[in-house]
């Protein structure tokens, strides 16, 4: 009998990293995928550098699984990018929505039709509370993440009559991982706190909520409080709030 199968996007460091391990440890032959290097491997996997933020990359790592059934997807690829919008070159946010949203988008529609059609098989976004947040110095992500966490809720009332199939959305706050340096943050109050959530906890929360069939989990007691605070505070005061975790200047002494 095949083994199960995997395929991890965003996976050459970060929470992606850890779902790749995580999976690993649980049996799945891995496919692990990202538009930067692996530097730290993960036995047994094969691993293909690609950009994930348009349909040909998609395709392309679609093509690398060789027609296997996927059982699990983990579609944590996604980019940052901080400082104010104005100032913002249009082909680095708009590299940002391509990535965070016509990429992922697109995978999760040419892998959940087959899981669909059979009615099996797993599949963990990596959303975040950002989208509950209006992200003053951090507006393109954060708008990108609301649409992940609305897409995946819309998706999974879509498919609920295939109950052999989970849809889970799991919503980090800031985590200790390559996100702010290369979104530019590390001048950043948010970039340089030292207590950001380790990743390897990040992904075991939801590799443990995809295997349970959880339709969403937010990692972290204090990123729970912040998104229930979240659904009752006016946009405006979010922004501000947002503003002085965000603003260039604002890193910690």
């Amino acid at each position: 009998m095949a083994n199960k199968f995997a395929i991890v996007t965003g996976s050459s460091t970060g929470i992606g990293l850890e779902l790749a391990k995580l999976a690993a440890q649980d049996g799945y032959d891995l496919l692990l995928a990202a538009d930067t290097p692996f530097t730290e491997q993960v036995a047994g996997a094969e691993t293909l550098e690609v950009d994930l933020s348009t349909v040909e990359g998609v395709d392309k790592l679609l093509a690398a699984a060789g027609g296997r059934q996927v059982d699990l997807l983990c579609a944590n690829a996604g980019h940052g990018l901080g400082r104010a919008f104005l100032d913002q070159d249009p082909k680095e946010w708009k590299h940002v929505v391509d990535t965070n949203i016509v990429g992922t988008a697109y995978l999760l529609q040419k892998v959940l039709q087959p899981m669909v059609a059979r009615n099996a098989g797993k599949v963990l976004v990596t959303g975040s509370i950002a989208g509950y947040i209006p992200g003053s110095f951090q507006a393109v992500y954060n708008g990108t993440k609301a649409f992940v966490d609305s897409f995946v809720a819309a998706i999974q009332n879509e498919i609920k009559d295939a109950d052999g199939v989970t849809l889970t959305n799991l919503m980090p706050g800031p985590v200790e991982t390559e996100f702010f340096k290369r979104g530019d943050m590390m001048d950043t109050s948010v970039g340089t706190d030292p207590k950001k959530s380790d990743p390897a906890d990040v992904a075991k929360d939801g590799y443990d909520a995809v295997m349970s069939g959880k339709a969403a989990i937010v990692s972290g007691w204090k990123n729970k409080i912040q998104s229930s605070v979240a659904n009752i505070t006016p946009n405006a005061v979010l922004a501000e709030q947002h503003r002085h975790m965000a603003e260039p200047g604002t890193a910690n002494d």
